[in-house]
């Protein structure tokens, strides 16, 4: 509404700065007694009467801008569109005497989504070859399809489609035989998918802390942590970062441990030259809307050994004797990916290579826009590691940053722009507190209290971008302004 952006000529740059805050479009207009626009104020404006003398209570007729662009408010939308640019970010919209009733931003029609799929390739002719052939079930020639090309993608002999990406990991677990009585250790930073798995399998997780790195497995914790009871350890590779998988995989050598990567949101990333996945004893996918690769739902398992992956195959089709129909050796799940999701699955991964270097490029845009604002902290990896930010999270600075995590949010959606919350901690979950065994978990809850993750989707274009840091500069900027000058 235009009324969140009007200020009144007589009144002073406190009472502009709020509503420059609280609008978050980073200007205001001020009018005079008929309501008559009369000059703009921008945050920049603000900052540099300040610098000249200026304080909060200073007329803000004394310091605003008089030359304007303002249009009538029946201007065609081309012409409006095309009057917006880096430098001008909003036009107000004039009635027949100068009265401003509307207002006009590149983005006001244009909502930024935290993630969104790419679906330019062969995705809808695939699809409609499993309707045009009636293979639309679990059968069909896109399964097999997609699961041997994602297993040669990962570097692994067998690769295993299933519904989703909690079932990937519940399946992986109980092909590989952790059951009742055993202890899994899993990080206290991660979706809740991961210890709903473990205690699904009918073993029990053990939540451990994160290291500031990466944000994934301590290794010192994960040793602290072992018991007779550990069976397996579980590194989540969380928002594209892959866990220390050499400190992690000498840990299960020495005490003879199970590894299950769970790799839902670093598909694409590398460690040392290999893909998430190919370390551990088994690898699970999520291919979820939000995924670097999506079917819509699903998932994937992928293996090393012949005779677990068997297993798994069997008990992803109701234990069924693969030799015997209607014969069921085990008991097993209905975790099953159909072929119309395969489908999309095939069409995407023959474009994973360009997907994987939009992400690399969206991920470097953000870090250019980005790294020299103190009120941020923003992703980093080890030597040897490469992130494709399935997610790009920011930290706020508990230091510099003057605003708090629910107001940053609030005033990112004002602008149009999504944003998500960092994981909640597990251990402060109810379902999951009885897991933490009292330990300690600083790291966790120092990222959970302060991460926010920026739209990531590689549709995002420079000017997206680019609107996305403006906007968390003028944010920032803004309160600091309130802060000193109060």
């Amino acid at each position: 509404m235009i009324e969140e952006l009007i200020v009144k000529s007589d009144e002073n740059v406190r009472r502009a700065l709020n509503v420059i805050d609280q609008s978050s479009k980073g200007i205001c207009f001020i009018v005079d007694d008929n309501g008559v626009l009369t000059g703009l104020l921008a945050d920049g404006d603000v900052r540099r009467s300040f610098l000249a003398g200026a304080d909060l209570e200073t007329c803000v007729s004394d310091i605003m801008v008089t030359n304007f662009l303002a249009l009538p408010v029946e201007t065609d939308a081309k012409i409006i569109n095309g009057h917006l640019d880096k430098k001008i970010r909003v036009i107000p919209l004039l009635d027949d005497d100068g009265r401003p009733v509307d207002y006009a931003t590149l983005f006001r029609n244009h909502a930024i989504p935290s993630a969104e799929p790419s679906l330019g390739g062969n995705e809808f002719d695939y699809v409609a070859e499993c309707i045009n052939t009636n293979w639309i079930s679990s059968q069909g020639r896109f399964v097999k399809q997609f699961e041997t090309g994602f297993a040669d993608y990962i570097g692994v002999p067998h690769g295993i489609a299933v519904s989703n990406g909690t079932v990937a990991l519940h399946l992986a677990l109980v092909a590989l035989g952790v059951g009742p009585g055993d202890e899994v250790i899993v990080p206290d930073l991660t979706f809740a998918a991961s210890a709903a798995a473990v205690i699904h399998a009918g073993a029990t997780p053990v939540l451990v802390d994160i290291n500031l790195t990466d944000w994934c497995l301590d290794p010192a914790a994960v040793e602290n942590a072992i018991t007779e009871r550990t069976r397996a350890i579980m590194p989540v590779h969380l928002y594209g970062q892959i866990a220390d998988m050499d400190a992690i995989l000498k840990i299960a050598k020495r005490h003879g441990l199970l590894v299950v990567e769970d790799c839902a949101e670093a598909l694409g990333s590398s460690y040392r030259g290999r893909n998430p996945g190919s370390f551990g004893d088994a690898g699970t996918f999520s291919f979820f809307g939000n995924k670097l690769l999506t079917t819509g739902e699903g998932g994937m398992i992928v293996f090393r050994d012949d005779a677990v992956a068997e297993r798994a195959r069997r008990l992803r089709d109701h234990g069924m004797n693969p030799q015997k129909r209607y014969w069921h050796d085990d008991v097993g799940y209905n975790y099953r990916l159909t072929n119309i999701q395969a489908a999309i699955g095939v069409a995407q991964l023959e474009r994973i290579d360009s997907i994987v270097e939009r992400k690399l490029g969206m991920a470097q845009m953000y870090h250019d826009a980005l790294k020299d604002i103190p009120q941020l902290v923003l992703p980093s990896s080890r030597d040897g590691v490469v992130n494709t930010c399935w997610m790009y999270p920011v930290l706020l600075n508990e230091k510099e940053a003057s605003i708090s995590m629910d107001d940053f949010e609030s005033r990112m959606k004002l602008r149009g722009i999504d944003t998500r919350r960092v994981f909640y901690p597990l251990h402060e979950m109810p379902p999951y507190q009885e897991f933490s065994g009292n330990r300690e978990f600083p790291n966790t809850k120092r990222i959970s209290s302060t991460g926010i993750s920026l739209p990531s989707s590689i549709n995002l274009t420079p000017t997206d971008v680019r609107y996305i840091a403006d906007s968390i500069i003028q944010i920032l900027e803004v309160r600091d302004l309130m802060q000193q000058s109060s």
